[in-house]
């Protein structure tokens, strides 16, 4: 297979290849220089103990040597280097564990013409992933490959669409051209060991210097000398990663069309636009038995409740289904992103999926399909998944024997728990980044307000175009501020120079002003609407206490959480290295705050309905904390089981806080909904 690269990936190429370049110029140029230094440091270590023997010229002399070779080793320190990828979460997996599987890895080569990979794994994870071990040599030397498939991915694609994905892996690899991401890539590996992964060096140079007083001043002045070589390097990183994550963009289209030519158009896309989803799934699975922890309660088979969870969370979105997956649209997960702001970021290392996905409908290859469960290929998949999360639980300490919780009772609690803790979907996602408006009046009400209308896609996506703008405006602020380094943009369609941001701000805050307006208007007509409700229903004593009462709290809250960022402020100090007179008084500044907090959180866990997902343990823990006084800080060193104990009660502040905010929104929430559910039985 030979695909034509793209005039974009030649000139990108170019750019990197030529930042490398420029990058070893500067190398050789220090190298030489720190040549240089050593020579000169031993020469005139020697010739200062010829000069006069003596203990004190010894010690000078070694030192001044001393300080020419640890330079000199800062600068070739990364040839002895290699990065060694953790292997620890992996399980290999052979040909006779899965030939199904290597059998389809095997057309997948033979078609982009590459190599089999070296060994073959599977992860936790929801995705594919090819890596190596790499060190300096790696530019020079042929490397093999290794395979990563997550077992997150298989559970949530086709055949067909884990066919693509892994071609798009090997795609990265598939023609000579890609040679160069490769060089980038261990350049980039090669300087950021030099800028950054220095503590050994530094561990080696502290060292050295504590064997003798004399050592010290040549330490610090190979450290120093060492700070301003890390300083041009730091320069060069910038200039290279920035070409490096440009050619990785253009890579990634590459290995997308790749991945077309061997499995079609239509299965990476469709892959693509379920991995978000897929991934969230996942992820609130994980959640969900972090809290299970404290109860010695794991999964059997946490891939099984990911498939639950991702195909509940579809229908609770109303996402339609193919293939018995979720189907995901293009337009439905741009849903809530509405900027108009367009800014290559030139420090991303993959273009959005919203790109990769035009350029798959450019491509527009059909192939022959196999859209069966990718779980198929695997010869017991439902014994891998046991497997693979035994070995995810295995890595948690419990107290006690853990048992694993049945199928039925995780979906029964999961249900549970999200319809506690999200709002009902009858209001569209309309309040679930926005909070009602307290500065609403009683006004007569239009008669053709419907609450259909109060709470259609027009409306809703007024909430989110208001948030999209206020972004935009705070990005465009940092532009003008030139916080944010660029010479141009897009907005709305119209390119702009980075000068020209101060002109395109007032417009944009009169877009803010209009749609904030369109908002109130519509926040108006919902209380109005619910007024009248429950004024047929002889509820509107209770609904306007309970408006009321949430607007009350929306007041109190800042003040509330102004409580929480004094005591982070209080207690920032213990990060830092401070004399031991100044953290009494600082301790001894803290306890009317601390007084304040005990007063909050005894309020908040006498009510249960706030400790619902708070452990055991936690609670015991709060309720010790607001018993008793504590000490932090004695005979010249602190006490670090009370101050965990103090830090765990400062962090549960905001947590009540937001918790008792949710409550009261979600209590409103629902008598809203019962409201509409007696009108709309009355009407019928």
């Amino acid at each position: 297979m030979y695909i034509q690269v793209s005039q974009d990936f030649k000139q990108k190429s170019k750019a990197a290849v030529f930042s490398i370049t420029v990058f070893i110029i500067v190398y050789i140029l220090i190298f030489l220089f720190t040549i240089a230094l050593a020579v000169s440091c031993i020469a005139g270590g020697i010739a200062l103990i010829a000069a006069k023997p003596m203990f004190l010229t010894i010690m000078l002399g070694l030192g001044l040597a001393g300080t020419g070779l640890f330079v000199f080793y800062f600068i070739i320190k990364f040839l002895f280097k290699k990065h060694i990828n953790d292997r620890s979460h992996l399980t290999e997996i052979r040909r006779a564990d899965e030939p199904e599987l290597f059998k389809m890895i095997d057309e997948i080569v033979k078609e982009a013409e590459t190599n089999f990979p070296k060994k073959i794994y599977l992860s936790y994870d929801v995705n594919a992933s090819v890596f190596y071990d790499s060190s300096f040599w790696s530019m020079f030397l042929p490397i093999q490959k290794n395979l990563t498939i997550g077992m997150g991915l298989i559970n949530t694609t086709t055949t067909q669409e884990l066919k693509a994905i892994l071609a798009h892996e090997f795609g990265h690899f598939s023609q000579r051209s890609m040679k160069v991401g490769s060089y980038v890539y261990n350049v980039n590996q090669i300087i950021f060991n030099l800028v950054n992964d220095d503590q050994s060096y530094r561990n080696s140079v502290e060292k050295w210097a504590s064997v003798s007083g004399y050592f010290s001043l040549f330490a610090a002045l190979a450290l120093f000398i060492t700070g301003k070589i890390q300083w041009v390097l730091t320069k060069m990183y910038s200039i290279v990663n920035i070409r490096h994550m440009a050619l990785s963009r253009e890579m990634e289209f590459h290995a997308d069309e790749v991945a077309a030519n061997i499995a079609g158009s239509i299965a990476l896309e469709e892959s693509l636009l379920r991995l978000e989803l897929a991934h969230n799934s996942y992820q609130k699975v994980l959640n969900f038995y972090d809290a299970k922890f404290s109860q010695n309660q794991s999964s059997r088979n946490i891939y099984r409740e990911q498939f639950f969870v991702m195909s509940f969370l579809a229908t609770q979105n109303d996402v339609q289904s193919k293939y018995d997956l979720p189907h995901v649209k293009l337009s439905e997960s741009g849903l809530f992103n509405k900027s108009k702001l367009v800014i290559e970021d030139q420090w991303a290392s993959h273009p959005s999926h919203e790109e990769r996905i035009i350029k798959l409908r450019d491509l527009n290859i059909i192939k022959e399909v196999n859209n069966t469960s990718a779980k198929n290929i695997f010869r017991d998949f439902e014994k891998t998944e046991e497997k693979i999360t035994a070995k995810i639980f295995s890595q948690v300490k419990y107290q006690a024997g853990r048992t694993n919780l049945e199928f039925e009772t995780f979906k029964s609690e999961f249900e549970t728990q999200y319809q506690r803790d999200s709002f009902d979907k009858v209001f569209n996602a309309y309040y679930d980044h926005k909070n009602p408006d307290f500065k609403v009046t009683e006004t007569p009400v239009d008669k053709g307000i419907t609450f259909e209308t109060l709470f259609d896609k027009e409306k809703v996506e007024m909430i989110y175009s208001l948030i999209a703008l206020e972004n935009d405006k705070n990005t465009l602020e940092s532009i003008s501020k030139k916080e944010l380094n660029l010479k141009t943009f897009d907005y709305d369609g119209i390119k702009y120079k980075a000068k020209e941001t101060k002109d395109l701000i007032p417009k944009v805050e009169q877009s803010i002003t209009d749609i904030k307006e369109g908002i109130y208007q519509n926040d108006l007509n919902i209380y109005n609407y619910f007024i009248q409700l429950s004024e047929n229903q002889n509820k509107k004593p209770i609904f306007v206490n309970q408006y009321k009462a949430l607007g009350e709290y929306d007041k109190q809250y800042d003040e509330k959480y102004k409580l929480y960022i004094d005591l982070t402020n209080a207690t920032a100090f213990l990060s830092n290295r401070t004399p031991f007179e100044q953290i009494n008084k600082n301790f001894q500044n803290l306890k009317s705050l601390e007084t304040q907090l005990k007063n909050e959180l005894i309020a908040y866990y006498q009510n249960t309905l706030f400790t619902t997902d708070i452990s055991e343990q936690d609670l015991k823990d709060l309720q010790y904390y607001t018993g008793q006084e504590h000490l932090y800080f004695n005979q010249n060193e602190y006490l670090h089981t009370n101050l965990n104990l103090l830090m765990k009660a400062i962090n549960y502040l905001p947590y009540f806080l937001h918790r008792k905010y949710f409550l009261m929104k979600k209590e409103l929430l629902t008598l809203m909904k019962e409201l509409e559910e007696q009108h709309t039985i009355e009407k019928s």
